[in-house]
């Protein structure tokens, strides 16, 4: 049962619902403050099947979405009233994205690891004390609560669900129905580091963004770089972070990973090649990097997209 309210972010609902049911054996079942059509975040109509009040359960998996409308239904009494009444009624309880909020509203992350979409959860951590936010996971599972990460990491987290239930091999099934990763790797970081390291507007910070791209064997310190851009160490620093939002070693370390990782995809090249075409040196230190950013070696990352690609 997927839980649904007024601007609610679309894919958090359609997400999930198509993974359970290219599985088969779930009947998936969209519920709302009141039944009926439910206008998305993006304008899209969404169908209720039937007003969350009237739930009486049992049911196996609630999963309550997140978007723009989580904020009005976490002051939403009654709303918070019937998913706490609903969740002992249920195997497991998760929430997509901003729908964490909603989950530690109605009190069922107190003392519990959770995780929400990676621009909120210093606002999760901040809002509600009593729960662990881990802001670099895909999804957490805490005992029976699961939350994920924003928007299309709720197909993750269904995916998970899945595996649980039907076993690997139908969750890879689905997996490469979908066209997407059975366990995706790296967290959130990878994506909201690429975000946060737009190209900067200004120049020359946004001419040498571009040459990092295309120079990663290159002698990319901090020194170097300055003296490319024709500033002083201390003023370029500064520049550089106000303009890209990261430091310049963390941008060339970023930049160098996400080199690296299209090469691992891309090409045939050993991963001593790759290490060394991407600036890294040595597939060791490779190894250290991609752990510390993506939480998976390079062999492992590679072997996890070798898997999806058969799957096309």
């Amino acid at each position: 049962m997927i839980v649904a309210f007024p601007d609610v972010q679309s894919l958090d609902v359609t997400g999930p619902a198509e993974a359970f049911a290219a599985a088969g054996g779930y009947r998936v079942e969209v519920v709302a403050p009141a039944a009926g059509v439910v206008r998305a975040a993006s304008g899209i109509a969404l169908w209720a099947d039937r007003a969350l009040a009237d739930v009486r359960g049992p049911i196996d998996t609630l999963v309550v979405a997140g978007g723009a409308g989580t904020r009005v239904v976490m002051a939403d009494d009654e709303f918070l009233a019937a998913v706490r009444r609903l969740a002992p009624k249920c195997r497991r309880v998760a929430s997509v994205c901003s729908g964490a909020f909603a989950l530690a509203a109605a009190g069922l992350l107190d003392g519990r690891r959770a995780t929400t979409h990676w621009g909120w959860c210093d606002a999760l951590a901040e809002s509600f004390p009593t729960v662990t936010v881990e802001p670099d996971r895909i999804f957490v599972r805490d005992g029976e609560v699961w939350t994920s990460a924003g928007v299309t990491a709720g197909i993750d987290l269904a995916l998970a669900m899945v595996e649980e239930d039907c076993g690997r091999d139908v969750a890879l099934a689905v997996a490469r129905r979908l066209v997407v990763f059975l366990k995706r790797p790296g967290g959130q970081s990878q994506f909201s580091a690429q975000l946060s390291g737009q190209l900067a507007e200004r120049q020359p910070i946004g001419d040498l963004q571009a040459w990092i791209v295309e120079h990663l064997d290159a002698d990319l310190s901090v020194e170097r770089l300055a003296d490319r851009a024709a500033m002083s160490v201390r003023n370029f620093s500064r520049t550089f972070a106000r303009e890209v939002g990261v430091t310049p070693a963390r941008f060339v370390e970023r930049t160098r990973v996400e080199g690296a990782r299209r090469l691992l995809e891309e090409s045939t090249l050993s991963v001593d090649e790759v290490a060394r075409r991407c600036g890294f040196g040595t597939a060791e230190t490779m190894r250290r990097t991609f752990l510390r950013a993506l939480h998976v070696t390079p062999t492992e990352y590679r072997r996890r997209f070798r898997i999806q690609e058969e799957s096309a």
